[in-house]
């Protein structure tokens, strides 16, 4: 029987083993870390099925005294003597261990017997520079994109534009504060979801905003038409609302990477601009129309 020397895991021993295998990982069931209750010493317990249970058995008994490697991807895991024939298929391997290093050979054991095909679904390559480019960029159109927003606001507006820019910053803040406790990571198609938020946000200021100008032109009373107008708007926004959180949810279950960070960070932002439109911007809206509610023209 032809031999071959391999090394341990540490680079620094080596032991020249046979080429013939005793049992493999697909015959064992379980590995754990134990103490042994007669030494009080950590040990390795394992169990094999019915046919690694026969071929251990047969090589123990053949080889009581010599080494027995145990291998992984070319390397020595581990290379206990065999102290006396193991027929039952279930064993221990004794030595100076640790809990912490009787846990790390169970776990590789364990690993061995288990099939770990790997399917490779997305590969890409991004260079430092040009990942950090892309990010600045990304946070440039945001900020650019955020400041666009806010002049149209004022300019279209005027108060309920500056209320509506109030309740956008407290948008952008419990968004990134939610991502921020949940440690996701800042990338180029999160800020694009951050970008949509402020869009959809925006959005449905101005459908609110349209429905009481609309609604102040019939009635007199500014209270009444105020909230007439959020009332006969809530449809619409509710409406664009939830059929955009249910493309985010399709993409997150559908999606992989890249995608999934957009889906999060836009089905968040949904319910964040819900909360700042509805709780945050018509708090203030109420306020200003109560103070000013003989002016002719709320808008």
């Amino acid at each position: 029987m032809r031999n071959k020397l391999l090394f341990f895991e540490n680079k620094e021993e080596q032991l020249n083993i046979s080429k013939r295998i005793i049992v493999s990982g697909d015959n064992l069931i379980n590995a754990q870390p134990k103490i042994d209750n007669q030494t009080n010493q950590t040990v390795v317990t394992f169990t094999f099925d019915r046919v690694g249970s026969k071929k251990f058995g047969r090589a123990t008994t053949d080889s009581v005294g010599k080494k027995m490697a145990i291998i992984l991807d070319n390397q020595i895991i581990s290379a206990p003597v065999i102290n006396e024939p193991i027929l039952g298929g279930n064993g221990q391997i004794s030595g100076n261990f640790t809990f912490q290093s009787a846990t790390d050979l169970s776990l590789l054991l364990r690993s061995g017997a288990l099939p770990a095909p790997l399917n490779i679904i997305e590969e890409r390559t991004v260079g430092p520079d040009l990942g950090q480019d892309s990010i600045d960029a990304g946070i440039l159109a945001l900020i650019i994109g955020f400041f666009l927003v806010i002049l149209f606001m004022l300019f279209k507006y005027k108060v309920f534009g500056l209320i509506a820019n109030v309740a956008l910053i407290f948008n952008l803040f419990l968004l990134v504060g939610i991502l921020t406790l949940f440690e996701a990571t800042l990338t180029l198609p999160g800020i694009a979801g951050i970008i949509l938020t402020v869009g959809m946000a925006v959005d449905a200021n101005v459908l609110i905003f349209e429905r009481i100008k609309e609604e102040s032109k019939i009635e007199k009373n500014n209270i009444l038409a105020f909230d007439s107008g959020y009332n006969r708007s809530k449809t619409a926004v509710i409406d664009a609302n939830v059929t955009t959180l249910i493309s985010a949810i399709i993409l997150f279950f559908l999606g992989s990477g890249p995608v999934k960070g957009f889906s999060v960070t836009l089905g968040v932002g949904i319910f964040t601009t819900l909360f700042s439109v509805y709780f945050i911007a018509r708090l203030l809206t109420s306020l200003y129309v109560t103070r000013n509610k003989h002016k002719e023209s709320l808008i």
